[in-house]
């Protein structure tokens, strides 16, 4: 296994075939349910990518370009535990993690019982991280977790995979990256955060990202120090939920940190990013980014990870194309 400090690769140490495609769907009554609840996002044009001072321009986060969105639907918050287990249910799919045995689990996390459960070896680039047998979804620390705890959190130990499953069975499909950064934007032009230019408006927290001192100490001074409820904190002005902090989001688009720089028509309208890749999308940080290391919780930043991947701190919401009008 390998990885990077933001999100580490699951795969590389053995081979196991995608999953079957889910053949049930939610039922008519739930998908229906599904897409009202979803927010409208009006489309136009914004202002997309960044040019922070504290900036990874090794990521891609530039330049700064327009960038035109047809009116699309995404979800106000990550898709819960609760959401998933009842896709698990009605069609019986398996995650990748399952398959694999294991997932990532930061260390101060992992659950007494399932310290036995650490496998050898460590991240190089992030030793914090430890491959724990039995960790996923179902038991987000390891054996002895369980995700009936954290109903209401973001499902995670999920890949790439998983949340295009979950997605189709929903009848819905994942974000491009385009509409996830102008959804998180809720309308702010060229912020740092979804509400603004300011980490600490009036001294409030407004996203669950690490405080202290990383990865020794963190003080919990947002309230949380692992997950946090998908609606903890106030949603920016789209209605969106903690897309910064929190976990990662999965966006559909292979990753790289060149094809959108060139300007041409497919980097400027309704972009879905380059046709093939190794990689995909993440946005957002999430509850372990801190400023000393890994300030992806602002708005522009951006990193990836292989589509069998599954760890701690990546989720996933859900978006859609408008209804035809009939």
């Amino acid at each position: 296994m390998s990885g990077a400090c933001c999100a580490p690769t699951s795969g590389g140490d053995q081979e196991i075939p995608e999953p079957s495609a889910v053949r049930l769907q939610a039922s008519e009554r739930d998908r229906v349910q599904g897409m009202r609840a979803m927010l409208r996002i009006p489309g136009g044009t914004f202002l997309m990518g960044g040019d922070d001072a504290d900036a990874f321009p090794e990521d891609g986060e530039g330049p700064v370009r327009e960038v035109r969105l047809s009116p699309f639907l995404i979800d106000a918050t990550t898709v819960t535990n609760r959401q998933f287990a009842t896709f698990v249910r009605s069609s019986g799919y398996r995650t990748d993690a399952e398959r694999y045995g294991w997932s990532f689990v930061f260390y101060a996390l992992v659950h007494p019982d399932a310290r036995h459960l650490v496998r050898d070896g460590t991240v190089a680039q992030a030793p914090w991280w430890l491959a724990v047998d039995g960790a996923c979804w179902r038991a987000p620390y390891g054996p002895g977790s369980s995700w009936t705890d954290l109903s209401n959190h973001p499902v995670v130990h999920v890949s790439w995979r998983d949340a295009s499953a979950y997605a189709a069975w929903a009848g819905k499909r994942l974000p491009t990256e385009a509409e996830w950064e102008m959804a998180a934007r809720g309308g702010l032009e060229r912020s740092r955060f979804p509400w603004g230019d300011e980490l600490l408006p009036r001294g409030q927290h407004r996203c669950n990202i690490w405080q202290g001192k990383f990865p020794q100490v963190n003080t919990g001074e947002d309230g949380y120090l692992g997950t946090a409820p998908v609606k903890t904190y106030r949603p920016n002005n789209f209605g969106l939920y903690n897309t910064s902090g929190n976990v990662w989001e999965w966006c559909s688009d292979w990753w790289s940190t060149t094809w959108h720089a060139a300007d041409r028509p497919e980097t400027h309208e309704d972009p879905a990013g380059p046709p093939t890749g190794e990689a995909r999308v993440i946005r957002g940080g999430s509850y372990l980014c801190h400023a000393s290391y890994c300030n992806r919780y602002r708005v522009a930043a951006r990193t990836s990870n292989t589509p069998d991947s599954s760890t701690g701190h990546m989720g996933f919401r859900c978006a859609a194309d408008l209804p035809r009008s009939r």
